[in-house]
Formats: structure tokens, sequence, C-alpha cells
């Protein structure tokens, strides 16, 4: 009990000493005891999990956390600390939830190729969903605030755009906006040699949609699928805030530590 309102509702050591009645010291051991301890396995709700929202978030440096959330209901289905977004970690990590019988028919995804590719070796005939807001945080970033360029003004509305999109009558809408903007403008920037880092950045934004775009929609076909990873990064944001909350954590417990919040924080 004491050490699941630590862990999870961030209560400092001193508050729950002073609410329990035990002294600091049987809080200390109390915890402890339980980091040592290994965190419960991955949630049952994988064998019934058909589309999940798939997402990565860095701790400190380049350590990170892997997470798969259920899209439907978003509970957390599995997570791992200190994980490489390498092929080869990321496709081991994929292969172990395989055998404990996850087999994905959608994924909600960002636009790490890497990713992407280790999913689809997995599961082959596995749907990617590109996350909206990755896509539209991405290009804003890439045609900047108040861009002075006609072409970089009128890409910029469209990524604007992206997570107003409802139906398939506002796709349709959107695709016809996007391919107008290609013949006027996006042919002549890919064959424009220019390579200012203003433009360079144009040109990746102009890259980055075209290449989203077969993956963008199938959220409108199937409401099993999650249009955006904000479920998960909400998820994140909580799970930092609460690190944060126990700046004192010894270097040694920061895996069991994450561990067991993935295992008893599910939502």
């Amino acid at each position: 009990m004491w050490f699941k309102r630590w862990l999870v509702e961030g209560y400092t050591i001193h508050q729950l000493a002073q609410e329990s009645g035990h002294s600091v010291s049987t809080i200390r051991r109390i915890i402890e005891h339980w980091l040592q301890q290994p965190a419960p396995g991955p949630h049952p709700s994988l064998v019934q999990c058909v589309s999940a929202i798939i997402d990565g978030t860095f701790i400190k440096r380049r350590k990170g956390i892997l997470a798969v959330m259920n899209a439907v209901d978003h509970t957390m289905l599995y997570g791992a600390y200190n994980v490489s977004e390498q092929p080869r970690d990321l496709g081991a990590l994929f292969h172990h939830l395989a055998e404990r019988r996850l087999s994905l028919h959608y994924a909600t995804v960002d636009g790490n190729p890497a990713l992407s590719q280790a999913l689809q070796r997995q599961w082959p005939a596995l749907v990617l969903q590109r996350c909206l807001v990755h896509i539209q945080r991405q290009g804003l970033s890439w045609c900047r605030r108040t861009p002075k360029r006609t072409d970089a003004k009128h890409l910029r509305k469209m990524f604007l755009d992206v997570t107003t999109i409802h139906s398939v009558s506002d796709r349709d809408k959107f695709l016809h906006r996007v391919q107008v903007w290609e013949q006027i403008h996006g042919i002549r920037i890919a064959a424009t040699p220019e390579h200012g880092y203003i433009f360079s950045d144009l040109k990746r934004a102009r890259s980055m949609l075209l290449a989203a775009l077969p993956n963008m929609f199938h959220y409108l076909d199937n409401p099993l699928i999650a249009n955006s990873t904000n479920a998960l990064e909400g998820y994140f944001s909580r799970l930092k805030q609460r690190y944060r909350q126990h700046r004192g954590l010894a270097p040694r417990h920061r895996s069991a530590y994450f561990q067991w919040y993935l295992s008893l924080c599910t939502h």
C-alpha cells in the first residue's frame, strides 16, 4: 500500500511516514524491499488487443522507455526501460510480445522508420497509422511560425488542418489541396537545387507529408485505430512528473522504479 502510494501517487517518504505512523527509516526499507522485487509481467489483455499505440520517450540522455498501449481503452499493455531504438533491440522486444500472444492488426506510431520496420517484420499484415499530431508538429516546425514564402504559407496551413480531418469528405478535400499544392509548388521545390536552411526545411516538410499520406487516414475506416499517440504521450507526461518528485532515487533503482510504475499504473 505505502509503496504504491509512493510510486503512483507521488507521496514523499516523509509524507508517508507522517500518515502511516511509521518512522522514515521504516518507510525507506519498505520501498527498498519492493524495488528489489521483480515487477509483475505484462497485462493479460495482451491476448485481446488487436490495435495499439506504440511510442517511446527519453528519460535521461539516450535512456528511454518504449511502451505499448491498447488503442481502444488506453490501458498500458507493456513497457520497457532503457530500450535502444536499434532495429535488433526493437525486433527482440516485439518478438517477445508475440511469444506472449500479442497479435497486432493495427498500430499508431510516430515517424520513426526503425520502429515501423521492426513492427512490420514481426506482424507483416500490420496496418500502420501515422500519428497526425507528430506530422503536424514536425511540419509546422519546418515551415516556421511566420513563413514569408507563398508556398510555405500554404503548406503550413495544410499542416494546421491535419488534425481537423474527421470524415472521408474531409480527407478527400485535404488530399485535393495537397495535389493542387504539389502541382503548383511541390514539383518546382523538388527540382530546385537551392540549399539554404529555410528552403531545405521546406523540402523536408514536403517530403514528410508525401511519405506519410498513405498511412494518415486509416482511422477513418476503422474506429479501433487511434489517429494520434496523444494518449500515450499523456501517460509519459504523468510518469515523468512522478519521477521528478523522487529526485533522490538511487541510480541502481531507476530501472525497477519504471518497471513497477508501468506495471501498477495501467492508465
